[in-house]
């Protein structure tokens, strides 16, 4: 496997300036996100798989990669690291796909953020290497006690049926032969990301709609601008983050029969570890009488040709329900 230095991953790296981010953090960005959150959302709390708080602070106290469900484009990271770095200083540095920096300021303020690029797009050759790099950085971060942000899949699941990618996890390990070590030491800490309300979810129902209608339609750079400052501005109602244990807890229970499998399988088996943890801990929010009211309004909000309100309406319901499902599937087992 190719050795890396820091110096490769200029392309993709965040900056390192720890006592300008130190200011900054504590000058700007927080009380910016906390002013932010009273605007946007009724309530933003971190919570914990319950009783298993202890062992969860026990398995991030040297960093960890912390893998999520996908709501929003930038919250889901920005709330997530405000309330680690107010509780626990930790400051996760945060993947971002390259298809987001579509003005020339996002780049450098995004990097200051502790933002790193994930690029895609490009021959097969192209992503195998970009993909082995960011493989490699991750790893560089992790080896000097970072904690990281990453989503489960790439983009975000437009019915909120949250599955995580294998390739994900394949991707993670590419600059190593040894997939279940290399696993173990990003130590993975599952974490469930719940929005009472989705602001983009009649942007979503409306590309469903495109994409039904014409199976060749592609977002633009535009659309995903739009999904971002939706996604900023819009209501959430209250949001929860609930913290699961690391999944090394669960390789340990189970690597005699992991270490038969072939690598494919177990990618597959630990990424369906990952789902149960994120599905069990969904909140499951009473929305009330007032939920119809609120979904007519966001399809109000859509204007495609040959709208189909019954289609859009359907999407937005089980974007909603599904994490309903897969909760109760989970807990039942």
């Amino acid at each position: 496997m190719t050795e890396y230095k820091h110096s490769d991953f200029k392309d993709i790296r965040a900056y390192h300036n720890s006592w300008l981010l130190a200011i900054w953090d504590w000058l700007f960005t927080i009380p910016f996100l906390r002013r932010f959150r009273k605007r946007t959302a009724k309530t933003l709390t971190l919570e914990y798989q319950e009783g298993q708080r202890e062992l969860i602070e026990q398995d991030i106290r040297h960093g960890a990669v912390f893998l999520t469900n996908h709501r929003d484009i930038v919250l889901d990271a920005a709330f997530l690291s405000l309330k680690l770095r107010e509780r626990y200083h930790i400051r996760p540095y945060v993947g971002m796909g390259n298809n987001l920096f579509g003005k020339w300021w996002i780049e450098p303020l995004a990097r200051f953020n502790h933002v790193f690029v994930v690029i895609r797009g490009g021959t097969p050759k192209e992503l195998l290497h970009n993909s082995e790099v960011l493989s490699a950085y991750i790893s560089y971060l992790r080896g000097r006690g970072k904690s990281i942000w990453l989503a489960q899949r790439e983009g975000r699941a437009k019915d909120s049926n949250d599955l995580t990618q294998p390739a994900v996890l394949k991707m993670l390990t590419m600059h190593t032969d040894d997939f279940l070590t290399t696993i173990r030491q990003l130590n993975i800490c599952p974490v469930c990301v719940n929005y009472e309300y989705d602001p983009c979810d009649y942007l979503k129902a409306q590309e469903m709609q495109l994409k039904r209608d014409n199976p060749d339609w592609r977002k633009s750079k535009r659309d995903d601008i739009l999904s971002m400052k939706t996604g900023l501005l819009g209501w959430k109602g209250r949001i929860v983050f609930r913290m699961t244990p690391s999944i090394n807890h669960w390789i340990d229970m189970h690597e005699e029969e992991l270490r038969r499998m072939p690598h494919n399988e177990q990618a597959v088996a630990l990424a369906e570890q990952i789902d149960r943890q994120i599905h069990a801990n969904y909140e499951i929010y009473d929305r009330g009488t007032e939920f119809e009211d609120y979904i007519t309004t966001q399809i109000a909000k859509i204007d495609i040709p040959n709208k189909d309100e019954h289609f859009l309406r359907d999407r937005i319901i089980e974007m909603y329900n599904n994490p309903i499902r897969n909760y109760e599937k989970t807990n039942t087992l």
